[in-house]
C-alpha cells in the first residue's frame, strides 16, 4: 500500500504542498501511535478533520486533478510504517517556554525528557541565562528554550521587558512552533490579576505569539480549596475555574472574545499517582505527558500545513491596544431617539404640539366648583368609601391643574418661537412671570466646626451660575479619596436665537488607573411647520483610544398625523471609522396612538450590520401629564451571516395613587430574553412589601444554588 501510494504521489513531491500536506498527516499519525492514543481522540480527530478540509479547498482551488488522500487512507499507510519498524520521522519541535519565577519549567523540562537536563531549586531561580536544551522524544527531536523566569505583575516592569527583549533577539532567527506559557494550578485566585505581564508579553512579541501558544498550569495534583459549604470544591470545577480565569485575561489581552488558549495540566512531583506502564496520572485519570506531546504536536502540524496552503488564520487579531467595538451596539445607536436639551427625546416636543392642537376642550379646571380642604382629624373622621372619593376627587383636580399649566406654558413657547424679535425680553418676562412657582431646594448641611476630612466643604466649592450646573460625581468605591469625589459633571442648557436651542454635557473621571472622558453637544433647530433638525456630537475614551462620534437626524412633518425622518452617523474609534445611516417614519393614530418604523445600517472594519423595528405606543388618557403608556415592539437584527429577531413589551402605569410601576419583557430567537419589574411609592405598606419580596427571593435563589451542590456532590461520589 505504502509503495502505490508513493508511486502515486511521486510527482507531485516536489511541486505540490498538497503532498507535503498530506506527509504531515502521515507523520502526525504515526506520532499518535506512538503515544499510545487513536485517531478517535478529540483532539487527534479535529486536527485530521482540519487537515482534510483545508487539502480539499486548495485542491479544489489548483489544478491537481488526483484525488486527496483520505484519511482511512493516511491511517493505513502510518500503521503499516510503523509495524515495519521505519526509520525516526522527519519531525522536529522547538519549544519556547515563558512563565514567572517558581512555576515549575525547569521540572517541567525534565519531566517531558524523562531524566534531569537542567539544574532546579526549589527556593532560589535555577535559570539564570537563555538557552537550548535539545534531547528525543518518541523519536522526534524536540528542542526547548529555556528561559529566566519572569516578575510578578507588582514586580519590576522594566526587568521583564529587558528580558523579553532578550528572549525576542534569541529566537529572531530559529522561531519556536510552540509557546508554553506557565501558571501554577494552585496559585490562581479571586485575587490573581496577571494583566500588566500578559499585556507587555503581547507589546513585545506581538499578537501572533498567540496563536502557538499553549497555557501550562502546573501543580496539577494539587488539593481543591474548600467551598462555602465547608467540602471541597470538585476537582474538574476547580481546574475548570482556574483556567477560564487565565484564559479570560488571555481573551483580554489580545481584545477577542472568541480566542480560546489550549490548556495542559502538569504534576511534577515525584510522588504523583503513576499507571502500569509508570506514566503520571492526574487526579482525574489523565496521563499528562501524552496530552503535552499531542498538543504540541497538533500544534505544530497545524502551523505548518497553515504556511503549507497559505491559508490566513481564522479570525485576525487586530493591532496593540486598539478594540473593534460592536457593530449592533453603534446600530441601536442609531436608531435610538436622540435626546434634546430639555431631556425629551427627538420629535416628543411635535407631538405635544400636536396634542395642544388638537385639544379643543376648554379648561376644565376654571369650571370647577371650590372644594373645602380637609384637615388631618377631620379627614381621620370620615368612613373608607369618602375617604376614596375625597382622594379620588384632589387627583382628579391636580391632573386638571396640571394640564392647565402645561397648556399655557406650550402657549407662550409658541408664541416665543413665533416672533423673532425681543426674544430674549420675552425670556425674561418668561422667567418673572407670576405663573411661575418657584420652590427652594434646601442647601447642603454644613457642620459646626471646619474639618479638613469632612466631604461637605469640597462639595460646595463646586459651583455654577444661571447657565452652567457643575457637580460632582460620588462613587463609594472610588479611588481618589482625598478629594472626596471621582469626577466632575459639567451641565449647560439655553436658547441661542429664535428656534436655536443647545446643550453641552460633560462629565471628567479619574482614578489611579484610568482617566475617562464623556461629552455630548447637542444643537436643534425648530420651526412653527414641525420641521426639525438636530446636530449631536459624542466624545468618549475608551481604555487609551478616543471615540468621537457625529450625528445628524432630520424630520419633516409631510401630513397633519404623519412625520418622515432620517439621520447618519459617523464614529472615528482610534484609525477605524464606521459609517451609518436611518430612515424612520411615525404616525399619529388619534391622540393616544402612535406607530413608528425605523430601519438602518452601519459599515466599517469589512463588517456590515443592518436592522429595524416596528413600535407601537398607547398612551394614557392624560397624557403627557401622567406618563401612562403601553409600547408593543418588534426588532430583526442581521449581522455576521445572522439573523435575530426579538420582541418587547414596556408598560409604565399607576397601581394607585401613590404607586407607579414599570414592566418591561423582551425575548429574541435566541430564547434569550429577561422581565423587569419596577416600583415606586411613598406607602409605608408597599416598601414593606418589596423588602419582603426581596428577602424571599434571596432565600429562594440560595436554596436553588445548594440544591444544585447537593447535586454535584451526588454526581460526584457516584463517579467515584
Amino acid at each position: 500500500m505504502f509503495i502505490q501510494t508513493q508511486q502515486a504521489l511521486g510527482p507531485y513531491q516536489k511541486a505540490d504542498p498538497l503532498t507535503k500536506v498530506e506527509e504531515l498527516q502521515i507523520k502526525f499519525l504515526r506520532l499518535i501511535h506512538r503515544i499510545g492514543l487513536t485517531p478517535e481522540n478529540l483532539v487527534v480527530s479535529q486536527v485530521l478533520y482540519r487537515l482534510q478540509l483545508a487539502s480539499l479547498i486548495r485542491a479544489g482551488e489548483s489544478d491537481v486533478k488526483r484525488p486527496v488522500l483520505k484519511v482511512n487512507t493516511a491511517r493505513g499507510i502510518a500503521t503499516e510504517l510503523e509495524s515495519t519498524g521505519s526509520p525516526n520521522l522527519d519531525l522536529s519541535l522547538r519549544i519556547l517556554v515563558l512563565g514567572k519565577t517558581g512555576v515549575g519549567k525547569s521540572s517541567t523540562i525534565n519531566s517531558i525528557f524523562e531524566q534531569p537536563m537542567v539544574a532546579t531549586n526549589a527556593f532560589d531561580p535555577s535559570t539564570d541565562r537563555i538557552h537550548e536544551v535539545v534531547g528525543t522524544i518518541k523519536g522526534i527531536q524536540v528542542t526547548v528554550i529555556d528561559t529566566p523566569g519572569l516578575s510578578a505583575s507588582y514586580g519590576n516592569a522594566s526587568h521583564n521587558r529587558r528580558l523579553m527583549l532578550s528572549i525576542k533577539r534569541f529566537i529572531r532567527k530559529s522561531p519556536p512552533d510552540v509557546v508554553l506559557y506557565f501558571e501554577r494550578l494552585d496559585a490562581i485566585n479571586r485575587g490573581y490579576s496577571d494583566q500588566p505581564l500578559l499585556k507587555l508579553i503581547n507589546d513585545v512579541f506581538g499578537s501572533s505569539i498567540w496563536f502557538n501558544t499553549i497555557l501550562v498550569m502546573t501543580h496539577a495534583s494539587s488539593h481543591p480549596p474548600e467551598g462555602s459549604d465547608g467540602y471541597s470544591v470538585a476537582y474538574d470545577a476547580f481546574v475548570h475555574q482556574c483556567t477560564t480565569t487565565v484564559r479570560n485575561y488571555i481573551r483580554q489581552t489580545v481584545s477577542n472574545a472568541q480566542f480560546e488558549t489550549p490548556v495542559i495540566l502538569v504534576e511534577n512531583h515525584p510522588m504523583c499517582r503513576t499507571n502500569n506502564k509508570g506514566e503520571k496520572v492526574l487526579p482525574n485519570g489523565q496521563v499528562w505527558l501524552s496530552q503535552f506531546l499531542l498538543l504540541c504536536a497538533a500544534t505544530k502540524v497545524l502551523a505548518d500545513a497553515n504556511v503549507l496552503l497559505k491559508f490566513q488564520e481564522s479570525f485576525q487579531l487586530i493591532p496593540k491596544n486598539s478594540r473593534l467595538p460592536s457593530l449592533p451596539h453603534l446600530l441601536s445607536s442609531i436608531l435610538r431617539p436622540r435626546s434634546l436639551p430639555n431631556g425629551k427625546s427627538f420629535g416628543d416636543q411635535d407631538d405635544v404640539y400636536e396634542l395642544l392642537d388638537n385639544d379643543n376642550d376648554e379648561d376644565d379646571y376654571d369650571q370647577l366648583p371650590p372644594i373645602r380642604i380637609l384637615t388631618r382629624t377631620q379627614f381621620k373622621t370620615l368612613s373608607k368609601a369618602q375617604r376614596n372619593a375625597y382622594l379620588d376627587e384632589l387627583d382628579y383636580r391636580e391632573t386638571l391643574y396640571l394640564k392647565k399649566q402645561w397648556k399655557e406654558e406650550l402657549r407662550r413657547q409658541r408664541e416665543r418661537m413665533l416672533h423673532q424679535d425681543d426674544t430674549y425680553v420675552r425670556n425674561d418676562n418668561y422667567e418673572n412671570s407670576d405663573s411661575q412657582e418657584v420652590s427652594e431646594v434646601s442647601d447642603m448641611a454644613i457642620p459646626l466646626s471646619f474639618e479638613s476630612d469632612n466631604p461637605a466643604y469640597r462639595y460646595r466649592s463646586l459651583l455654577g451660575n444661571d447657565q452652567w450646573l457643575v457637580r460632582p460625581v460620588l462613587d463609594p468605591q472610588g479611588w481618589d479619596h482625598d478629594v472626596a469625589f471621582d469626577g466632575i459633571n459639567l451641565e449647560s442648557s439655553l436658547d441661542i436665537r429664535k428656534n436655536f436651542q443647545a446643550s453641552v454635557v460633560g462629565q471628567m473621571r479619574k482614578d489611579k488607573e484610568d482617566f475617562n472622558i464623556q461629552s455630548e453637544c447637542t444643537a436643534r433647530y425648530s420651526d412653527p411647520r414641525h420641521h426639525s433638525l438636530l446636530a449631536e456630537v459624542d466624545i468618549q475614551t475608551a481604555a487609551k483610544d478616543l471615540v468621537c462620534t457625529v450625528h445628524g437626524d432630520a424630520k419633516f412633518c409631510n401630513f397633519k398625523c404623519n412625520t418622515t425622518g432620517g439621520g447618519i452617523s459617523v464614529t472615528k474609534y482610534g484609525n477605524m471609522y464606521f459609517v451609518g445611516a436611518k430612515l424612520e417614519d411615525s404616525i399619529n393614530i388619534g391622540r393616544r396612538a402612535k406607530l413608528t418604523l425605523n430601519a438602518g445600517q452601519i459599515r466599517g472594519c469589512g463588517q456590515v450590520a443592518s436592522g429595524g423595528s416596528i413600535e407601537a405606543t398607547l398612551r394614557g388618557k392624560d397624557y403627557p401629564i401622567r406618563d401612562d403608556k403601553l409600547t408593543l415592539a418588534t426588532t430583526i437584527l442581521s449581522y455576521d451571516k445572522e439573523m435575530v429577531l426579538g420582541g418587547s413589551i414596556q408598560t409604565d402605569f399607576r397601581a394607585g395613587r401613590t404607586v407607579k410601576m414599570s414592566v418591561n419583557a423582551n425575548l429574541n430567537s435566541r430564547r434569550l430574553g429577561q422581565i423587569s419589574i419596577k416600583t415606586s411609592t411613598s406607602e409605608h405598606v408597599e416598601i414593606a412589601l418589596i423588602a419582603i419580596f426581596s428577602l424571599v427571593n434571596a432565600l429562594i435563589q440560595r436554596k436553588g444554588t445548594e440544591a444544585s451542590i447537593d447535586e454535584k456532590k451526588e454526581s460526584t461520589s457516584i463517579d467515584l
